[in-house]
């Protein structure tokens, strides 16, 4: 049967998207959908994960149904299948009229679409949970999967809601798709799906045609004036990643002024205006887009050649998934980030919301008053919370287990719920959050300030091991090295992302047999809990706790005192 499927597949791949080959592991991937097994994709960007339901979504007997974040990419998604398949492909979202959205579920009704776009905030609506189930899909896609998971860098509490969606429509096969899931996230978007029979597909995080560079600096205005001349110099089209919104209006202003086709975007722009910058980048008609981090969520554009960081990053996660934009056509692309440590602390800022103690024991109050379902509107009402702040202390009431939310979306409180106690568990947990999110900043730092391959340390903050010894070749430190070795005197763009020094070259990894503690052990701790082993590098573990996050601990150290315990 599989064989018949792979056949039928590789087909329709062909015949259908004009695609001559399929990758293993998208073929891999898709027998999986095709034999209704749940299954976890986790590849690079640009590696084909929407292949991965739109070959067997034209197969399969019933509608696809894809969650996705972005509106804009929805739309993408949407005109892609329409111009590529002629199947009928359709969304729902909050940018059309009402009597659009009816229009379409219509044709859902009527066996018309084949594929349904949908984003998570919908799904907390009754009504569209109920049109849904009676549409009963044969498949239902998570994009962006990450977002399910509190370990994610792109956590979103709306996306929690999915595995009670799941439950409500009939428990179709779920496939979930992601570019950046290390271990432990792939078990939260597992548990919170409410996964079963689990295929996962994990290809590696490696994208060896793009360079990696850092180019530290002190002064802000010298670090500004740079951005701007080394957006100008590269081969284009490029993307520069911004901070704030007044720096993405600030680059753009600049790098127009230099002849160059600009265009600014970020959340505070209309969105007619984003829309039009989107089109115009995917059409090529652009030189450059400066954006903040709102900008480039499933971006399908393969030749762009540059993504330069105006500002260090929040995340690896993040910085990941932002560079992965580059290079999709497998040609040679530069990922390049201006560092400055003073930017670590805006970064901080922005990591460091805490669930506040009071509104989450008023909530925990009020669900135990009722002693039964609650609609979240009501709930609402007698709270006087936005929805998005209200949804955020629901789901930290949901995770230690206090509340559960109904087959109807309704709220309803654990049986002999203590409103004090739930909201002291919830306050901990929200408090391990920003934990998390804390040391996320600090792996940022470790991999702008490392004397050591950038590549090795990208891909160990994933949990993967790059197997060469004498680094990747194609980042700043391991080119600088290898000039070095060769007697070359290094030229200004290798020494920039070197502080003005010539590393030494990358040393050999120290013997992975003499020590338990491999990347992806389960280890424990005695003040820190249980953690997941996610590298080594010059004998020193990185090591993912759930409740302090990050941590760097000297192999040393750990092996003297006996720190860690293998799980």
């Amino acid at each position: 049967m599989v064989a018949a499927d792979s056949c039928r597949l590789q087909d329709v791949a062909r015949d259908v998207f004009g695609w001559e080959r399929l990758r293993p592991e998208q073929l891999m991937a898709m027998e999986a959908v095709m034999e209704r097994r749940d299954t976890l994709v986790v590849m690079p960007t640009g590696a084909g994960k929407s292949a991965v339901y739109q070959v067997p979504g034209v197969l399969l007997p019933g509608p696809t149904v894809v969650v996705s974040p972005l509106v804009a990419l929805q739309r993408d998604q949407v005109q892609g299948l329409l111009r590529r398949t002629g199947t009928d492909a359709a969304a729902v979202n909050s940018t059309q009229s009402g009597d659009e959205n009816a229009a379409v579920w219509d044709r859902i009704s009527a066996g018309d679409v084949d594929f349904l776009f949908l984003a998570p905030e919908q799904l907390a609506k009754d009504e569209v949970v109920e049109q849904l189930a009676a549409a009963k899909p044969a498949l239902f896609v998570v994009d962006e999967a990450q977002c399910v998971s509190s370990w994610g860098h792109d956590f979103r509490p709306e996306y929690l809601r999915l595995g009670q969606v799941l439950r409500r429509i009939g428990r179709p096969p779920v496939l979930a798709l992601t570019a950046s899931a290390a271990a432990p996230v792939r078990a939260d978007i597992v548990a919170h799906l409410g996964m079963r029979d689990v295929r996962e597909v994990v290809t590696g995080f490696d994208r060896p045609n793009i360079h990696l560079e850092v180019i530290p600096f002190r002064d802000a205005a010298v670090k500004a004036r740079a951005v701007v001349e080394r957006a100008a110099a590269e081969p284009k089209p490029g993307l520069v990643y911004a901070a704030t919104r007044r720096e993405a209006e600030e680059y753009a202003n600049e790098l127009s002024l230099l002849g160059l086709d600009v265009a600014a975007y970020h959340a505070g722009l209309p969105a007619q205006e984003r829309g039009d910058v989107h089109d115009r980048f995917l059409a090529g008609s652009l030189d450059v887009v400066v954006a903040t981090s709102a900008f480039g969520m499933g971006i399908d554009k393969p030749d762009v050649r540059f993504v330069l960081h105006a500002s260090v990053p929040g995340s690896l996660d993040a910085y990941y998934q932002e560079i992965g934009r580059a290079g999709r056509d497998g040609e040679q692309s530069r990922a390049i980030l201006a560092y400055r440590p003073q930017d670590l602390g805006l970064q901080r800022f922005f990591s460091a919301g805490r669930p506040d103690p009071d509104t989450v024991t008023q909530v925990a109050r009020t669900l135990a008053e009722h002693e039964g379902p609650v609609h979240p509107g009501d709930l609402r009402a007698e709270t006087h919370l936005t929805a998005s702040r209200l949804t955020a202390v629901v789901n930290l009431l949901e995770q230690v287990d206090a509340v559960h939310t109904t087959r109807r979306g309704d709220v309803e409180p654990a049986p002999g719920m203590d409103p004090a106690h739930a909201a002291q568990q919830a306050v901990e947990l929200g408090d391990a959050h920003q934990q998390l999110e804390r040391s996320r900043v600090d792996m940022m730092r470790g991999y702008a300030e490392t004397t050591g391959c950038r590549r090795r340390f990208l891909l160990g903050y994933f949990g993967q091991v790059q197997g060469e010894s004498e680094g990747c070749g194609s980042c700043d430190v391991c080119e600088a090295a290898e000039l070095s070795r060769e007697g070359v005197a290094p030229g200004p763009a290798v020494l920039a992302g070197t502080g003005g020094r010539i590393p030494a070259p990358p040393e050999e990894p120290a013997a992975g047999g003499d020590h338990p503690f491999h990347p992806g052990t389960r280890v424990r701790h005695p003040h820190w809990g249980e953690g997941s082993v996610m590298s080594e590098e010059d004998r020193t573990l990185t090591v993912l706790f759930g409740t302090v996050g990050y941590r760097s601990l000297s192999l040393e150290v750990v092996r003297r005192h006996g720190l860690l315990d293998v799980c």
